[in-house]
């Protein structure tokens, strides 16, 4: 049986900090590694603020300094980033507001290849209609007001 990316995100996975077994990037061999589960990386996608975007790497070093590393592994980060964003997907269709998922796209942008296959799948389109709806039904409480009761 083939495993569903919420499966994938809540399957445990073995964690921890190892050292670096070589230098790649900006990994230097024999700095401590954090190596996370993908639930590690949704929390943390999930604890950034509304409004606050993080790139890759500053999330990777993020989750390191949260877990007494120094870097986080780049090819485990990688991974898991397109479970948590296969994750968010499933949830939508399955009919989750997208204030009840993680919000991947704080992480990864429109130029990320993990995000092009999520988007190719219908997350664009769900996400611009939630987002559109979230605007109307600001402009409408912002303006209730002025416009009186006959407008709300």
């Amino acid at each position: 049986m083939v495993k569903g990316w919420n499966d994938r995100l809540n399957t445990p996975g073995t964690n921890g900090i190892k050292p670096t077994p070589r230098t790649v990037g900006d990994v230097v061999e024999g700095q401590p590694m954090l190596v996370p589960t993908a639930r590690q990386v949704d929390d943390f996608i999930r604890s950034i603020p509304e409004g606050v975007d993080m790139d890759v790497r500053a999330l990777r070093t993020a989750l390191a300094i949260e877990h007494g590393a120094e870097v986080t592994c780049p090819v485990t980060i990688g991974y898991h980033l397109r479970t948590v964003a296969e994750a968010a997907n499933e949830d939508l269709e399955r009919g989750m507001t997208l204030s009840d998922i993680a919000p991947f796209w704080r992480v990864l942008d429109a130029k990320t290849p993990t995000t092009g296959v999520v988007l190719r799948r219908g997350f664009r389109r769900r996400a611009a209609q939630a987002r559109r709806a979230r605007t109307i039904m600001h402009v409408a409480q912002k303006w209730t007001p002025v416009l009186g009761p006959r407008h709300a």
